[in-house]
């Protein structure tokens, strides 16, 4: 896996601009984890559904996952036997376990095994298996969990430390015999060319930036989170170095897609997934937890034993029952007239057109990159379009600046030309502050004003409001409750603007007194919300459409309790709203009297006309799509897994 040289690490003010976009090639999924069963935790049923339609996958593990080397489950007394290269054997075969098993194999199925040369002079184990047309590799670093100075944690260290040179751990059985060191700039060197070899279309990664969470030490211990964040250490730092990876890829010209992925955040909020949703999940990591008594051929052990049998569901924190997005929200926006839609590939800001069969054109490239997955945008009164996004304004490590800030780009006539980004700032003070705000989210008002909001660093929305001839204010906090990531607007008929935002324990809502007054926080005492919103406009009000828990009032004392697959219809005011059924899981788009979401298997459906059709045939989407209806026609579109544009006429 040798390549070309690479930019410097890390990312700056550019000295030169990107290459042109290249076009995307075959479809492929890589992964980059920073421990086994990450994926398995965290991106599932994405992954499987990907996997399952035939899409190759590639799993990147940065580090061993060896911990103190002793692999028991909480429960046994059997005096500990610490052994790291063995405990690192046996996750690895927990993988091959789990992936077998998504492959329709037996779980002893052997692999092909080898080791692969990387760039810099680096060596990795890597394990292959096909089956019936589906592919999966498995690459393992392999990078030291632990420091051999002082014990400290491996992989964030090697984030900030300029010197440090970070072991590579050995696991028992490898093919792997010896391998060098990782300093910094290795490690993004190594991740870039995996980039650059395997040439995936879609990329999914760990958090970079997790919320903030304070806790106590001993809270943060029991919770498995570093210090003031609600995640492991080592998912950042995975994360951070993967994406430091992907944008000296996506400099290059490289077309893709990229997905970020919560982790011990699941923890902290309503659980996403319905029961049958999360059974399947949680299945696939019953072979990744093995057990001590098989018999699976592997000297270093069969699976992570405390991740076995039942405990993924009986474990308090919950973590495999949610899958959340860092950055969540439909992949395209479309423009007013259905002609255009809007996305991000290649971490920059696209436009394609739309032909008279629905297919799309290819992609103008519109800047502004390095940018996060998710747009933000909307149409101006005289038709000009406002594309809004949240930029990795710089990403380095050894004490290097970690920004981000929102940014603009406007249209200088209707579907004409747009002129240059414009930064509009951060709502926050301090970079590390700055880092957890959301993607931004636009709404035009009938007064001409655009409002925007983020949501920022304290769980609750900020906003900056455009007048009608162009001119910002200033940033204000809009107060109110905890929310998860995920806003939506809607104006209502008598120009009122309205955000929704899922809170922990409600739907939480901001809304204007009449059209021309500030947003405040209004009172809700709604059942709450496991993923964004859809509101409608509704009468002289507005509808409300989003998933619950199965029992609403019993997941404000159980944080474990599962989603419900059904729809809640309701009024911000609690009142009774028009009932739609459309079983599923995730959020739901809605318009012109049509409803569209994702049903238990991922496929696509919409409800409507008294009736629900689904998708059944197409390439896999990636996040939620979009619903455009015109005239009464029906148009769903949105990004797949091979970094192209897909559209459904139901």
């Amino acid at each position: 896996m040798t390549g070309c040289s690479v930019p410097a690490s890390g990312r700056a003010a550019k000295s030169r601009p990107d290459a042109p976009l290249a076009p995307a090639r075959r479809p492929l999924l890589l992964q980059i984890l920073a421990h086994p069963d990450d994926d398995l935790y965290f991106m599932n049923p994405d992954t499987q559904h990907t996997l399952d339609s035939g899409v190759p996958l590639v799993s990147v593990y940065v580090t061993g996952g060896e911990a103190n080397g002793d692999n028991r489950v909480v429960s046994d007394t059997s005096p500990p036997v610490y052994d790291k290269a063995a405990y690192s054997s046996a996750r690895h075969q927990g993988l091959r376990q789990a992936y077998a098993t998504l492959l329709g194999l037996d779980k002893y199925t052997p692999w092909e095994k080898s080791v692969a040369e990387l760039r810099g002079g680096h060596r990795a184990e890597v394990n292959r298996l096909q089956h019936q047309g589906r592919s999966v590799e498995l690459v393992f670093l392999n990078t030291a969990m632990h420091t051999s100075l002082g014990g400290r944690m491996g992989l964030p260290s090697l984030w900030e430390d300029r010197s440090l040179q970070l072991p590579v751990v050995i696991a028992t059985g490898s093919p792997l015999r010896q391998a060098k060191s990782y300093t910094y700039d290795d490690m993004v060197d190594v991740l870039a060319g995996l980039l650059a070899d395997y040439a995936p279309t879609l990329v999914q990664t760990l958090d970079p930036d997790p919320d903030i969470q304070h806790s106590s030490p001993a809270d943060r211990s029991h919770d498995s989170e570093q210090p003031g964040y609600s995640d492991h250490a080592d998912h950042t730092a995975a994360a951070s170095f993967a994406w430091a990876a992907m944008i000296r890829h996506a400099e290059q010209g490289n077309a893709f897609l990229a997905t970020a992925y919560r982790a011990y955040y699941n923890r902290h909020w309503p659980k996403n997934l319905p029961p049958k949703v999360l059974a399947e999940k949680a299945a696939h990591l019953v072979p990744y937890g093995g057990d001590k008594r098989w018999d699976c051929g592997n000297p270093g052990g069969c699976g992570d034993y405390n991740v076995g049998g039942t405990r993924p569901l009986t474990n308090w924190k919950g973590w495999v029952r949610s899958t959340h997005y860092r950055h969540p929200g439909t992949r395209l926006l479309v423009s007013d007239d259905g002609t255009r839609a809007y996305g991000v590939l290649g971490l920059r800001a696209v436009r394609w057109s739309r032909n008279p069969d629905d297919s799309w054109g290819a992609p103008q490239d519109l800047g502004g990159s390095p940018l996060a997955p998710v747009l933000g945008g909307t149409t101006l009164a005289d038709g000009r379009q406002l594309l809004f996004g949240l930029r990795f304004s710089s990403l380095q490590g050894r004490s290097g600046a970690n920004t981000r800030e929102v940014v603009l780009l406007e249209q200088a006539a209707p579907d004409g030309k747009f002129g240059a980004w414009k930064g509009l700032g951060n709502p926050e003070r301090g970079d590390d502050r700055g880092r957890r705000i959301g993607p931004p989210l636009a709404v035009a008002a009938p007064d001409g004003r655009v409002h925007l909001f983020v949501r920022n660093a304290d769980r609750g929305i900020s906003t900056r409001i455009r007048a009608a001839d162009g001119a910002w204010s200033p940033w204000r906090d809009l107060g109110g409750e905890s929310v998860q990531e995920g806003l939506s607007a809607v104006v209502d008929r008598g120009g009122r603007v309205h955000v929704f935002a899922a809170g922990a324990d409600t739907v939480h809502h901001w809304t204007q007194s009449a059209p021309d007054r500030q947003l405040a926080p209004a009172a809700s005492r709604l059942p709450l919300a496991v993923d964004a919103v859809a509101p409608v406009p509704l009468g002289d009000g507005v509808q409300l459409l989003y998933r619950t828990s199965t029992d609403p009032k019993k997941a404000l004392r159980d944080p474990g309790s599962p989603a419900s697959p059904r729809l809640t219809s309701v009024r911000p005011d609690g009142g009774a709203a028009p009932a739609v059924t459309l079983d599923g899981y995730g959020p739901v788009g809605a318009a012109g009297g049509y409803v569209l979401g994702t049903d238990e298997q991922g496929l696509v459906q919409l409800a409507g006309a008294g009736r629900v059709v689904k998708r059944a045939r197409g390439v896999v989407p990636v996040g939620p799509p979009t619903l455009y209806v015109r005239d009464g026609r029906v148009l769903a579109v949105g990004l797949g897994v091979d970094a192209r544009p897909w559209s459904w006429r139901p």
